[in-house]
């Protein structure tokens, strides 16, 4: 069986063609960027037409690579970035530049609805967060969510708003590009906080339309991920270069597919997984929130069963930002004109190169402690004013530190909502760690080492969702269950253990770490509040 995955992230799409039977094989990749428009009101937006041709690319070059007849697929599906805001017309073109998840241009319309009220929990209004509690166990806390980028048009572009005839995620966007058929998958209609997660009333919740004043006409025709969601047109068969026909899958967001690729399929399995962005998810047959630390139980890919989630909004990208401003100059890739795959054949990457780096500055970073909230933060605290913060910087502190630090920082937060949510749910004593992230074994013992946790990667640790959505689409045409598939076909393939030594080091470094937010939260507000 052959399955093509679009694992369509929050910059790239990586375009994957896996081989499914007894076991479960990437066959070829490629992978395409595309840009994010970040503007000073704080909009985050991207372009249809960049999302398309970084598709076609990637298609027809992974297709070239495999040499694998594109009429021998047998299904696709798309693992995509969440929360964003898509609005179309009646045949599917999207009105204005999509807004992605980290859009927050709808403060005021969030401030204007949530923050009003005389009781209020976590600055949100008391009866509104209640009635949405009551409805999916989840409320909006967050300018960055969804309903308050609708809301925005709303407001701000009226002749906009006026032509809306469906309001998309991103993933259903693709798939409505697809094949033709407007609807949304499960998982990303509860990513709203509009639908209803109670058993027997699963859907678009009318009270809580009401509540936001969103036009019922909008919400579209809900699916499961696992649910076929048409076939591929001939006019996007023949942009991609694939067979008109092929079935094409609900799929859904990344987090409602990880922990199927990282195996974690039992309840109580935990993952943590560091991409662009990142997070901490225990697997769940039952729905619970904590309101305080902003963690809930979101929908999960198989029905009934849920991701106790825990988000990081700049994980990956915190290393990224550190790699093109602070290391290359240091190592000598600029300076020196040099390729860093040329200084050794055994570097693959500058990031496997630097966590060499990394290697040879002792844990605790000579007393520097970084903040990975380059963009806000949302658990276990909600500030989009937060930033990041190199702290305790001396005369004798090295760029190699600092880019110790960051991923200290990364992994003292991903800490912090291990601990959360062990107040709410029973976590695995071992814990998966996947994504970019997970590729590097410095990265997967420092993590190991500031949790206390025992590490588990997988093999195509950077493909887990892509692999998560495959063998959905592989459950699907075989009739299985998917939980099932993916307890047969993924196993760990590297463990990292703590070691003692480094305890009493990074138990300090943690305890102010963590009081950093608290002793900054007023200068956050006062630098970077935006009316």
């Amino acid at each position: 069986m052959h399955v093509i995955i679009y694992d369509f992230g929050t910059s790239t799409v990586k375009t994957c063609l896996f081989e499914i039977n007894e076991s479960i094989n990437l066959l070829a990749s490629s992978s395409a960027d595309y840009r994010l428009y970040i503007s000073a009101d704080g909009g985050a937006e991207q372009d249809v037409e960049e999302w398309q041709a970084a598709l076609c690319h990637t298609t027809k070059d992974a297709m070239e690579k495999s040499s694998v007849n594109p009429e021998k697929i047998d299904g696709l599906a798309f693992c995509s970035q969440m929360q964003g805001t898509v609005l179309v017309d009646r045949d599917g073109n999207a009105l204005r530049r999509p807004m992605n998840y980290l859009d927050q241009k709808g403060k005021k319309e969030y401030m204007d609805c949530m923050g009003k009220g005389i009781i209020k929990v976590s600055g949100c209004s008391l009866y509104k967060l209640a009635r949405n509690l009551i409805v999916n166990y989840a409320g909006s806390t967050s300018a960055k969510d969804p309903v308050w980028k609708y809301k925005w048009v709303e407001n701000n572009e009226p002749e906009v708003y006026k032509r809306i005839y469906k309001w998309l995620d991103i993933g259903d966007y693709l798939v409505a590009r697809a094949t033709g058929r407007i609807v949304r998958t499960a998982d990303s209609a509860f990513a709203t906080f509009l639908y209803d997660t109670r058993k027997g009333r699963e859907g678009w919740n009318k009270g809580l339309l009401k509540m936001y004043k969103v036009n019922p006409d909008h919400m579209p025709d809900i699916i499961n991920c696992t649910d076929l969601a048409g076939r591929l047109t001939k006019k996007a068969a023949d942009e991609l270069g694939l067979a008109e026909g092929i079935p094409v899958f609900g799929g859904g967001g990344d987090t409602s597919f990880v922990n199927i690729g990282a195996g974690c399929v039992r309840p109580g399995d935990t993952h943590i997984y560091v991409g662009t962005s990142g997070w901490v998810s225990t697997f769940m047959d039952h729905q619970t929130v904590d309101i305080d630390a902003m963690i809930t139980g979101v929908l999960s890919a198989r029905k009934g069963y849920f991701n106790y989630y825990a988000e990081l909004e700049t994980a990956g990208k915190c290393f990224e930002w550190v790699m093109n401003h602070l290391a290359l100059d240091e190592v000598g890739i600029y300076l020196d004109k040099t390729t860093v795959t040329d200084i050794e054949s055994k570097y693959l990457s500058l990031y496997e190169f630097l966590s060499d780096v990394v290697a040879k500055v002792p844990p605790g970073a000579n007393g520097v402690i970084f903040t990975p909230w380059l963009h806000g933060n949302r658990c276990p605290f909600e500030d989009s004013n937060a930033g990041g913060i190199f702290f305790n910087l001396r005369v004798e502190t090295r760029k190699r530190d600092m880019i110790r630090a960051v991923l200290e920082g990364i992994c003292y937060h991903l800490r912090w909502l291990l601990e959360c949510e062990a107040r709410k749910v029973k976590i695995s004593d071992t814990i998966r760690f996947v994504g970019g992230g997970a590729l590097s074994a410095v990265t997967c013992q420092i993590l190991s080492d500031i949790t206390g946790r025992t590490i588990e990667t997988v093999s195509n640790s950077q493909e887990v969702g892509a692999i998560g959505a495959a063998l959905v689409v592989a459950a699907g045409i075989k009739g299985m269950d998917v939980l099932d598939l993916s307890r047969q076909l993924i196993t760990a393939d590297r463990t990292y253990v703590p070691n003692p030594s480094n305890r009493e080091i990074y138990e300090r470094n943690y305890k102010v770490f963590k009081k950093l937010y608290k002793s900054n939260a007023r200068f956050f507000k006062i630098l970077n509040d935006r009316p």
